[in-house]
């Protein structure tokens, strides 16, 4: 259990990482501090796994192996939390672009209860046996991080785990552990899409062909794809998230360019969205009368987060064990996305994916009883969101250790 100066340690690691949060990978600074962390508890690290990825493997003796995992990166937000350790930061991203960057989703608390959980297992080592591995994850942000460690050769370090398991919080109350089996998490698609008009005076719209006015239909009727294509039985959801054109009043740009994020949990849903995505779009651009096709590009793809029934089943035993059954409950399907399920699919294993609440209780109850929980309890990806470090960070901790132990059996045991 962490506790004392141990915890108090881990606080100002979780305080340091967010304060200096760091794009998808760039996360330097970040697996630096996270392979310190494994070397000071006597695994041996690897670093440098797709980009800036990092994997400690601690070897026991003879049993089963276990990995856990955690993501490092941080999002293209204004911190907004007000907190004495709040992110300042900025980097440059991809398309040279100078953005504020924050924390918004937790993966600095991931890195530090997996780091905490790395150093308690290694600590007490005496009470199992197996291989420990511990995986700290760049760019899940862009669903990129998982599939470039895995195309790294990160599965060649270490013998054929046998589950990999994996947490994330969320604005539930902090202490609290969610999980269930199934289908947990929607998969995604972001498409970029750039619509090509003929450009012009602001003063004479006759003689161009707005992509403005283009766009602005396109979107509109992209909401019926959901709405009037998708089953009100089937789980699904389209956003546009960007629009951008043109860069002065007078003037009539040639070309616009819209994003737009797709969630679905059936591979029948995702087909729907996609072909209705594409037809909405070129059957606009063909009734503006535009002077080219328009373009799609694929910028992503999250997987679908499924858990196994068996491997639920017994994490789910060893957190109500560890923690008690008042702090373990159900986690209802969210149309959030992950690529945490890369790295079990590419192993052929069974895999587990559990929330961590992060809220303040008190202010939760508060909320939930006036109604006010989204007004209130700010969600991930938002400015204002930050989990409280107690008791989120013990409990953090707390589930990823039980979780492994229930692999890796106590010495003498042969159950694996």
């Amino acid at each position: 259990m962490t506790t004392g100066n141990a915890a108090e340690d881990l606080a100002d690691l979780y305080r340091d990482l967010h304060r200096h949060p760091e794009l998808p990978f760039q996360e330097t600074r970040t697996a630096g501090l996270a392979a310190d962390r494994l070397r000071a508890a006597g695994f041996e690290v690897h670093t440098g796994i797709g980009g800036t990825g990092v994997a400690g493997v601690l070897r026991n003796g003879d049993g089963p192996t276990v990995a856990l995992r955690a993501d490092m990166d941080a999002l293209p937000v204004a911190e907004a939390t007000g907190l004495p350790y709040a992110s300042t930061a900025t980097a440059r991203d991809d398309q040279g672009r100078d953005l504020p960057v924050m924390h918004a989703c937790g993966h600095d608390m991931h890195v530090t209860c997996l780091a905490g959980a790395a150093a308690e297992l290694a600590a007490g080592r005496e009470g199992w046996r197996g291989t420990l591995v511990a995986l700290f994850q760049p760019a899940e942000e862009i669903a990129g991080g998982a599939r470039a460690m895995v195309d790294n050769g990160l599965l060649d370090l270490f013998d054929r785990p046998a589950v990999v398991l994996g947490q994330h919080v969320f604005p539930n109350p902090a202490g609290q552990v969610l999980i269930s089996s199934g289908e947990v998490l929607a998969a995604a698609d972001s498409i970029e899409i750039r619509l090509f008009g003929r450009g012009g005076h602001g003063s004479q719209p006759e003689r161009t062909v707005d992509p403005v006015v283009l766009a602005a239909a396109t979107v509109m009727r992209l909401q019926t794809v959901v709405s009037r294509e998708v089953s009100p039985f089937e789980r699904a959801v389209l956003t546009v998230a960007q629009i951008n054109a043109g860069h002065k009043e007078n003037v009539i740009a040639d070309e616009a360019r819209i994003t737009i994020n797709l969630r679905s949990f059936s591979p029948q849903v995702r087909r729907t969205l996609l072909d209705g995505v594409e037809r909405v779009v070129r059957a606009e651009a063909q009734a503006s009368g535009a002077p080219r096709p328009p373009e799609l590009r694929t910028l992503n793809s999250f997987p679908l987060t499924t858990n196994d029934p068996d491997a639920t089943a017994r994490v789910r035993r060893a957190l109500i064990a560890r923690l008690g059954a008042g702090r373990v409950t159900g986690m209802a399907p969210l149309m959030g996305s992950e690529d945490f399920g890369v790295f079990g699919s590419a192993a052929g294993v069974p895999s587990v994916f559990w929330g961590l609440g992060s809220a303040d209780p008190e202010r939760y109850e508060r909320a939930e009883r006036e109604g006010r929980l989204v007004e209130d309890v700010p969600g991930n990806h938002s400015p204002a969101f930050a989990p409280v470090i107690f008791p989120t960070l013990p409990t953090g901790v707390e589930a990823l250790v039980a979780a492994a132990l229930a692999w890796l059996a106590p010495q003498g045991s042969q159950d694996s």
